[in-house]
């Protein structure tokens, strides 16, 4: 086999090394620039490729004026931003730092079980016993264990210190999402162009299951996961349960790791039976019960495809996102390795279906 030095002479080899030398410290550089603006990026793509049909039907309705539509949906996400999901967050952040704070101080708060549990028919003696027991044994776990909790509470205040530039990442994201819309035919044409340097014959195909993959993720995981925390903060607020924006944020995690916010309304609605009058609790239990099944009614509607991701892989995405991104990347990690496993698992796919080479068949 003929070395690079027989075919061009010395002068051409050290040219060629110092080209390769510049156009990759260029390619770092141009890498270390834009580092810090991926994530927005990243997330004006996303918000661009889920809510492109809607910014067509607007602009549709709009009598093709794609300008006007885009800037009315850009009102309409910077208003959900800065309004109900600004709230919800700082509220987190609030049980985020009242929760660091007993941490550090060895003093996390526990409630025992209150006198009212004893009237309830057949169960309420051995729950108040069984309460009580559980609130003496974990106050006395937890002196032990508090001293080995406090790095973590240094984890917990950096992440409610990193909420005000999360914001202000949505916020400009939102803003190039506006910028993206009336340029989607382009940039599709341009991404079309890119895929078929890399799959000449499955670019057409790659494009399409990326888009579907991102739509499906963002409106039927993350977009169901966001409305249900909404709506569930809204009901701990009302309800005037403690840490209620935290604990709307864990309803956030649950749906989109496909556990379900079960897990934290049934020891609401309980405390709520507990702590409010009847006439105020069934409301508030028939409204949880509600936000409890709206994913199971809404993803079907919305996600429009069956999503084969593994929810292993939804998980990784938004612990490896949140730690690689922040706040905003607790949405963009799931959906980046949600289309990286559709397109790995479509390749493989082709790849199995392919024929076999005749040189290999004749052997």
């Amino acid at each position: 086999m003929k070395t690079i030095r027989s075919i061009l002479p010395a002068d051409a080899v050290v040219q060629l090394v110092i080209r390769l030398a510049l156009l990759a410290l260029l390619i770092i550089w141009t890498f270390l620039i834009i580092k810090p603006f991926v994530p927005i990026l990243t997330w004006s793509a996303v918000l661009a490729v889920a809510f492109y049909p809607v910014f067509g039907w607007l602009a549709k309705c709009l009598g093709g004026s794609p300008r006007i539509a885009a800037a009315i949906l850009t009102v309409v996400m910077l208003g959900i931003v800065i309004g109900p999901a600004a709230w919800l967050g700082l509220s987190a952040v609030d049980g985020i730092r009242d929760i660091a704070s007993q941490i550090s101080t060895g003093d996390l708060a526990l409630r025992a079980a209150p006198e009212q549990i004893k009237s309830w028919p057949l169960i309420g003696p051995q729950l108040y016993d069984f309460w009580n027991l559980a609130y003496t044994n974990v106050r006395a776990v937890l002196r032990e264990v508090t001293p080995y909790l406090k790095p973590l509470a240094g984890i917990m205040l950096s992440f409610a210190g990193s909420a005000g530039v999360g914001t202000l990442q949505f916020l400009l994201s939102v803003l190039v999402a506006g910028l993206l819309f009336p340029y989607g035919p382009q940039l599709a044409g341009a991404i079309r162009g890119f895929l078929f340097r890399i799959v000449p014959e499955q670019s057409e195909h790659f494009l399409e299951l990326s888009g579907a993959t991102i739509r499906a993720v963002s409106q039927g995981i993350i977009g169901v996961a966001i409305i249900q925390a909404l709506l569930a903060g809204i009901g701990f607020k009302l309800a005037a349960i403690p840490s209620a924006g935290l604990l709307a944020i864990i309803v956030l995690l649950l749906s989109i790791v496909q556990i379900g916010a079960v897990i934290v309304l049934i020891p609401v609605v309980i405390w709520i039976w507990m702590d409010k009058d009847v006439t105020t609790a069934l409301p508030l239990t028939i409204f949880f019960v509600i936000v409890g099944v709206l994913d199971n009614i809404l993803k079907p509607l919305v996600m429009g495809r069956g999503l084969t991701t593994p929810t292993l892989v939804i998980l990784v995405g938004v612990i490896g996102g949140t730690l690689a991104h922040g706040i905003i990347g607790l949405f963009i990690g799931p959906i980046i390795l949600a289309v990286a496993w559709e397109l790995a698992a479509a390749w493989i796919r082709i790849e199995r279906a392919a024929p076999v080479p005749d040189i290999v068949a004749d052997r």
